[in-house]
Protein backbone atom coordinates (compact mmCIF):
# COMPACT_ATOMS: atom_id res chain seq x y z
CA UNK A 1 0.00 0.00 0.00
CA UNK A 2 1.22 2.93 -0.80
CA UNK A 3 2.20 5.76 2.27
CA UNK A 4 0.29 9.46 1.97
CA UNK A 5 4.52 10.66 1.97
CA UNK A 6 5.27 8.08 -0.99
CA UNK A 7 1.87 9.79 -2.73
CA UNK A 8 3.25 13.01 -1.65
CA UNK A 9 6.47 12.55 -3.15
CA UNK A 10 5.64 11.41 -6.52
CA UNK A 11 3.15 14.26 -6.90
CA UNK A 12 4.53 17.77 -5.95
CA UNK A 13 1.47 19.59 -7.01
CA UNK A 14 -0.84 17.55 -5.41
CA UNK A 15 -2.84 19.13 -2.23
CA UNK A 16 -0.66 16.10 -0.19
CA UNK A 17 2.44 17.50 -1.12
CA UNK A 18 1.62 21.05 -0.59
CA UNK A 19 0.42 20.67 2.60
CA UNK A 20 3.94 18.68 3.36
CA UNK A 21 5.69 21.42 1.98
CA UNK A 22 3.90 23.94 4.60
CA UNK A 23 4.80 21.70 7.53
CA UNK A 24 7.98 21.90 6.81
CA UNK A 25 8.22 25.51 7.06
CA UNK A 26 6.07 25.65 9.90
CA UNK A 27 7.43 22.78 11.62
CA UNK A 28 11.02 24.33 10.93
CA UNK A 29 10.21 28.00 12.37
CA UNK A 30 8.41 27.20 15.20
CA UNK A 31 9.30 23.53 16.16
CA UNK A 32 6.75 20.70 17.17
CA UNK A 33 5.95 22.24 19.92
CA UNK A 34 5.12 25.94 18.91
CA UNK A 35 3.81 24.60 15.90
CA UNK A 36 -0.07 23.96 15.47
CA UNK A 37 -2.38 22.07 12.38
CA UNK A 38 -4.33 25.54 12.11
CA UNK A 39 -0.84 27.36 10.96
CA UNK A 40 -0.57 24.85 8.49
CA UNK A 41 -4.21 25.06 7.15
CA UNK A 42 -4.28 28.55 7.93
CA UNK A 43 -0.74 29.24 5.19
CA UNK A 44 -2.33 27.21 2.21
CA UNK A 45 -5.98 28.77 2.84
CA UNK A 46 -7.78 25.44 3.66
CA UNK A 47 -9.49 23.95 5.94
CA UNK A 48 -8.20 21.97 9.23
CA UNK A 49 -10.53 18.69 8.16
CA UNK A 50 -9.11 18.71 4.81
CA UNK A 51 -5.71 18.54 6.56
CA UNK A 52 -6.64 15.87 8.67
CA UNK A 53 -8.41 13.97 5.86
CA UNK A 54 -4.84 13.63 3.67
CA UNK A 55 -2.15 13.28 6.73
CA UNK A 56 -4.32 12.50 10.26
CA UNK A 57 -3.42 14.66 13.55
CA UNK A 58 -0.29 16.94 14.18
CA UNK A 59 2.02 14.28 15.20
CA UNK A 60 1.05 12.05 12.08
CA UNK A 61 2.32 15.61 9.62
CA UNK A 62 5.14 15.80 12.06
CA UNK A 63 6.50 12.58 11.53
CA UNK A 64 5.63 12.75 7.49
CA UNK A 65 8.46 15.72 7.96
CA UNK A 66 10.66 13.65 9.37
CA UNK A 67 10.60 11.32 7.22
CA UNK A 68 10.55 13.21 3.95
CA UNK A 69 13.65 14.83 5.09
CA UNK A 70 15.78 12.07 6.05
CA UNK A 71 14.97 10.75 2.41
CA UNK A 72 15.79 13.98 0.57
CA UNK A 73 19.11 14.23 3.15
CA UNK A 74 19.94 10.45 1.92
CA UNK A 75 19.16 11.46 -2.16
CA UNK A 76 21.49 15.03 -1.24
CA UNK A 77 24.34 12.54 0.34
CA UNK A 78 24.29 10.17 -2.38
CA UNK A 79 24.30 12.57 -5.06
CA UNK A 80 27.75 14.88 -3.44
CA UNK A 81 29.13 11.17 -3.33
CA UNK A 82 29.03 10.44 -6.69
CA UNK A 83 30.78 13.92 -7.71
CA UNK A 84 33.42 13.56 -4.82
CA UNK A 85 34.22 10.14 -5.78
CA UNK A 86 37.88 9.11 -6.35
CA UNK A 87 38.70 12.76 -5.55
CA UNK A 88 41.63 13.94 -3.45
CA UNK A 89 40.27 14.52 0.22
CA UNK A 90 40.61 18.49 0.32
CA UNK A 91 38.84 18.56 -2.95
CA UNK A 92 36.37 15.69 -1.63
CA UNK A 93 35.57 18.20 1.50
CA UNK A 94 35.62 21.97 -0.92
CA UNK A 95 32.93 19.72 -2.99
CA UNK A 96 31.16 18.51 -0.18
CA UNK A 97 31.08 21.82 2.29
CA UNK A 98 29.75 23.83 -0.90
CA UNK A 99 27.05 21.88 -2.38
CA UNK A 100 25.83 20.93 1.38
CA UNK A 101 25.91 24.44 2.85
CA UNK A 102 24.20 25.66 -0.52
CA UNK A 103 21.66 22.87 0.22
CA UNK A 104 20.85 23.60 3.35
CA UNK A 105 20.59 27.63 3.06
CA UNK A 106 18.37 26.85 0.27
CA UNK A 107 15.78 24.72 2.77
CA UNK A 108 16.70 25.57 6.12
CA UNK A 109 14.00 24.02 8.06
CA UNK A 110 16.50 20.92 8.02
CA UNK A 111 18.82 22.54 9.89
CA UNK A 112 16.31 24.21 12.34
CA UNK A 113 14.44 20.62 13.12
CA UNK A 114 17.81 18.95 13.51
CA UNK A 115 19.32 21.22 15.98
CA UNK A 116 15.86 21.53 17.90
CA UNK A 117 15.81 17.84 18.42
CA UNK A 118 19.21 17.88 20.11
CA UNK A 119 17.50 20.32 23.07
CA UNK A 120 13.83 19.33 23.17
CA UNK A 121 12.69 15.35 23.18
CA UNK A 122 9.45 14.71 24.95
CA UNK A 123 6.91 11.97 24.62
CA UNK A 124 4.98 12.85 21.65
CA UNK A 125 8.06 12.87 19.34
CA UNK A 126 10.22 10.21 21.25
CA UNK A 127 11.01 7.03 18.70
CA UNK A 128 10.64 9.46 15.91
CA UNK A 129 14.48 10.89 14.67
CA UNK A 130 16.66 12.50 11.91
CA UNK A 131 19.28 9.96 11.08
CA UNK A 132 22.20 12.29 12.08
CA UNK A 133 24.50 8.86 13.08
CA UNK A 134 23.70 7.19 9.90
CA UNK A 135 24.26 9.93 8.08
CA UNK A 136 27.64 11.07 9.66
CA UNK A 137 28.63 7.17 9.43
CA UNK A 138 28.15 7.46 5.32
CA UNK A 139 29.77 10.71 4.98
CA UNK A 140 32.93 9.33 6.91
CA UNK A 141 32.76 6.12 4.28
CA UNK A 142 32.03 8.10 1.31
CA UNK A 143 35.36 11.02 2.70
CA UNK A 144 37.39 7.86 3.09
CA UNK A 145 37.98 7.98 6.44
CA UNK A 146 36.68 4.84 7.05
CA UNK A 147 36.69 1.14 5.13
CA UNK A 148 33.24 0.51 6.09
CA UNK A 149 29.91 1.65 7.64
CA UNK A 150 30.85 -0.54 10.93
CA UNK A 151 34.65 0.92 11.43
CA UNK A 152 34.42 4.40 12.19
CA UNK A 153 36.07 5.41 14.78
CA UNK A 154 34.43 8.02 17.55
CA UNK A 155 36.95 10.37 16.30
CA UNK A 156 36.39 11.03 12.96
CA UNK A 157 32.49 10.72 13.95
CA UNK A 158 32.72 14.01 15.98
CA UNK A 159 35.09 15.85 13.32
CA UNK A 160 32.45 15.27 11.22
CA UNK A 161 29.62 16.36 13.81
CA UNK A 162 31.56 19.19 14.27
CA UNK A 163 31.64 20.01 10.37
CA UNK A 164 27.81 19.52 9.76
CA UNK A 165 27.05 21.29 13.40
CA UNK A 166 28.82 24.43 12.39
CA UNK A 167 26.73 24.51 8.74
CA UNK A 168 23.53 23.36 10.75
CA UNK A 169 24.49 26.44 13.36
CA UNK A 170 25.33 29.23 10.72
CA UNK A 171 21.97 28.66 8.93
CA UNK A 172 19.65 27.75 11.41
CA UNK A 173 21.13 31.25 13.39
CA UNK A 174 21.61 33.36 10.34
CA UNK A 175 18.88 35.70 11.28
CA UNK A 176 21.24 36.58 14.88
CA UNK A 177 24.84 36.06 13.05
CA UNK A 178 24.29 38.18 9.76
CA UNK A 179 23.37 41.23 11.15
CA UNK A 180 26.53 40.99 13.45
CA UNK A 181 29.24 40.69 10.23
CA UNK A 182 26.94 43.08 8.59
CA UNK A 183 26.55 41.44 5.51
CA UNK A 184 23.75 40.83 2.83
CA UNK A 185 22.16 37.31 2.40
CA UNK A 186 24.41 36.29 -1.06
CA UNK A 187 27.49 37.30 0.73
CA UNK A 188 26.58 35.90 3.65
CA UNK A 189 26.55 32.58 2.59
CA UNK A 190 29.74 32.60 0.48
CA UNK A 191 31.55 33.97 3.38
CA UNK A 192 29.87 30.93 5.86
CA UNK A 193 31.31 28.73 2.99
CA UNK A 194 34.74 30.12 3.27
CA UNK A 195 34.77 30.14 7.01
CA UNK A 196 33.99 26.31 7.56
CA UNK A 197 36.73 25.37 4.57
CA UNK A 198 39.30 27.65 6.77
CA UNK A 199 38.38 25.70 9.73
CA UNK A 200 37.84 22.16 8.74
CA UNK A 201 39.80 21.18 5.73
CA UNK A 202 43.11 21.67 7.74
CA UNK A 203 42.05 19.50 10.29
CA UNK A 204 40.93 16.86 8.29
CA UNK A 205 44.06 17.08 6.29
CA UNK A 206 46.60 17.38 8.61
CA UNK A 207 47.91 13.91 8.34
CA UNK A 208 48.73 12.54 4.52
CA UNK A 209 46.47 9.43 5.07
CA UNK A 210 43.86 10.43 7.56
CA UNK A 211 42.70 6.95 9.28
CA UNK A 212 41.61 8.46 12.42
CA UNK A 213 41.56 5.91 15.34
Amino acid sequence: MVSALEKARRDPESIKAKILAAARRIFGVYGYHGATIKMVAQELGIDISTLHYHWGDKRDLYEAVVLDINEDLSQKLVGVEKVIHGLPLRDRLTIAIDDMTDYLFDHPEISNLILSRYFSKTREDAGLDFKVPEFTVDIARSMGLAKDRKNVSPHVMLMLLALMNAIHCFISGENFFRPIVVLNKETYKTQVKQALKFMHIPAFTQDANPTYT
